[in-house]
């Protein structure tokens, strides 16, 4: 793990690792987050995904929304699940009608994000997953904006105090 400035590199070396650190995310999560989620297939971002509903509280299991595209949970806030694998055209992103999700009192997690940043809010968090090699994934966290400086920030301190080497 490395710290440069407020961007955080980490290697998962598990599905459970990936978990725990999307549910340090969940914890810290405030109301209208948004963190886009970027990487090839099985590079764990559902299971980010998951460890940050579990943060949050949702009990329901969370699977990814690949199909029906949104999905959404109740926790201590509202947790916003969205996928854009299935959509190949930015306008089909467009009329989804994501500004309720994305301004609203939840939080909005987006996987296959990179399909459609151009109608996605400029401050975020954009986690890029990388899969290394069968227990192994890269990931990068770059906060865009004020707020998602202060929870890269806060998440490693957690992370720093939990023993995870930041």
């Amino acid at each position: 793990m490395s710290r440069e400035t407020t961007v955080l590199r980490l290697i998962s070396q598990s599905a459970d690792y990936t978990r725990r650190l999307g549910e340090y995310l969940g914890k810290l999560a405030e109301a209208g987050d948004v963190y886009l989620l970027v990487g090839g297939l099985g590079s764990g971002k559902t299971c980010l995904a998951q460890g940050v509903a579990r943060g949050l509280g949702v009990q329901q299991y969370v699977s990814s929304p690949s199909f029906v595209l949104i999905r959404e949970h109740q926790g201590r806030l509202p947790f916003y699940h969205v996928d854009f694998y299935r959509l190949d055209r930015i306008e089909e992103i467009a009329d989804l009608g994501l500004d309720d999700y994305l301004s609203g009192e939840g939080v909005c997690v987006i996987e296959w994000a990179d399909k459609g940043m151009a109608v996605l809010p400029e401050e975020h968090l954009l986690v890029t997953m990388e899969y290394l090699s069968e227990d192994e994934r890269a990931i990068t966290m770059e906060p865009r904006g004020g707020r998602y400086v202060s929870l890269v920030n806060a998440l490693s301190s957690v992370l720093e105090r939990e023993g995870w080497g930041v």
